[in-house]
């Protein structure tokens, strides 16, 4: 019995769909989705500003460039929390079957901002030390530290604003003769009122109390130790192994890696951007740019390698066909062509170096990186971007991570060859034995 068809293998299935399935990382992965040309946006900032203009320009000419790149950046990376705050009110709300998800993306934003601290300590330019602004927000809480916190916040704010509005006796209906827009505002306007004051109340009894945000605290006490155990290079592997096997029983690998590691890797290659473009000391070896560069060499499982291996030493025309049609697509890190073509699915003799390559490479660019054989990843890069072009952008122009990249792509080649010969051995056996049958 091939372990598809075990019970462990039927549990896996079962407890994966699940929990992909689930609403709130469904609705998670929804949000970090329809962002992320936000974050891509402000890596191609990033990139122009701290490269491309420093080769062009200098001195006050340079400054003045990059005001272009900065502006972005505000735009993007340093509102990163009230974006996932209110991409999550909205989609969390949608569903759920909510009928006013965009009242609830704006009940979660506004959640956010009344966890948010009133006084801030800012240098003002020139200074030395800084001084405490009464009134002001910063892009500390707002942006890439504050994410997620924009998440639980916007979990919580958007469940409790569906529940409250759910209860009749608080929804105010004006009839239907007033405009659809008015009628919608206040047959929510009792519950935004409840969910707000909460907040705010909440926000003033840990200030009173302990001096402190509770921004602050699930950072602290959540973000840093959940995202470090995650995103370490054990727990990327063991959580990005897993998804890969989702492959061999049908199941898109997103239902795990999308729920659980993306947004924990999303959070960690904005923050290195975020401190690329201010100069600081890049935090997070592990992030999206370097799991997609050096553990999606042409799709899940490396399977470009797949590809090279099968016009090396294939002699199954069928999988040299495949070959042929799913290469271009492949440059592009596409190959649903060889996961249902090859095909992976269901195949148990390539599933090895399926799961194997992607851990393989995510370990050779963590050590790399580690051992300063190579710049760590500060760029967002499109995922569709080609081989050694993704590991050279999402450097900043460090020729180094396409040798590394090229170590990759050799060891997976290698690794494959031998599971491409059996594999042409089974399928020629189970043709044979189709040819007795008949």
């Amino acid at each position: 019995m091939g372990l598809e068809y075990s019970k462990f293998g039927q549990a896996f299935v079962k407890f994966a769909v699940k929990l992909g399935d689930e609403i709130h990382l469904r609705s998670l992965r929804d949000a970090f989705a329809t962002i992320m040309p936000l974050y891509i946006l402000a890596g191609l900032a990033t990139l122009f500003n701290n490269t491309v203009f420093t080769w062009i320009f200098k001195g006050k000419t340079l400054l003045q460039v990059q005001y272009w790149g900065t502006m972005l950046s505000n735009a993007t990376l340093n509102v990163s929390s009230l974006l996932i705050a209110t991409m999550i009110g909205y989609f969390l709300a949608k569903n759920r079957g909510f009928d006013n998800p965009i009242a609830s993306a704006m009940v979660s934003m506004a959640a956010l901002i009344t966890m948010m601290p009133n006084t801030v300590s800012l240098i003002p330019t020139g200074a030395k030390k800084a001084i405490d602004v009464t009134g002001a927000l910063s892009f500390s809480n707002m942006g890439t530290t504050g994410m997620f916190a924009g998440i639980i916040i916007g979990l919580l704010a958007t469940e409790l604003f569906i529940w409250v509005s759910h209860i009749k006796h608080l929804q105010v209906h004006l009839g239907d003769q007033v405009p659809p827009a008015v009628g919608n505002s206040f047959n929510v306007l009792i519950p935004i009122i409840l969910v707000l004051s909460f907040f705010a109340f909440v926000s003033t009894v840990l200030f009173d109390t302990t001096s402190m945000n509770l921004i602050s605290l699930i950072t602290t006490f959540i973000q840093e130790p959940l995202r470090h155990i995650g995103t370490g290079v054990v727990g990327t592997i063991i959580i990005y192994t897993l998804a890969n096997l989702l492959w061999l029983f049908g199941i898109h690998f997103s239902v795990i890696y999308s729920s659980i590691l993306e947004p924990l890797l999303i959070i960690n290659i904005v923050q290195n951007t975020a401190a690329y473009s201010a100069g600081h000391a890049i935090p997070n070896i592990i992030n999206l740019s370097l799991v997609q560069s050096f553990g999606l060499i042409g799709g899940s499982g490396g399977t470009l390698c797949l590809l090279i291996a099968t016009f090396l030493v294939s002699r199954n025309k069928a999988a040299r066909n495949v070959g042929k049609f799913a290469a271009l697509p492949g440059v592009f890190n596409i190959n649903e062509p060889v996961i249902f073509g090859y095909p992976i699915v269901y195949n148990v003799s390539l599933i090895i170096p399926f799961i194997l390559l992607p851990s393989i490479g995510i370990f050779i660019a963590w050590l790399a990186t580690t051992l300063g054989w190579m710049s760590p990843m500060v760029i967002q890069v499109p995922w569709t971007t080609p081989v050694f072009m993704n590991a050279f952008l999402a450097t900043s122009g460090d020729w180094r991570s396409i040798v590394v990249q090229a170590v990759v792509v050799l060891i997976g080649i290698l690794l494959y060859i031998p599971f491409v010969k059996v594999n042409d051995n089974v399928v020629a056996r189970q043709a044979q034995e189709a040819a007795k049958e008949n």
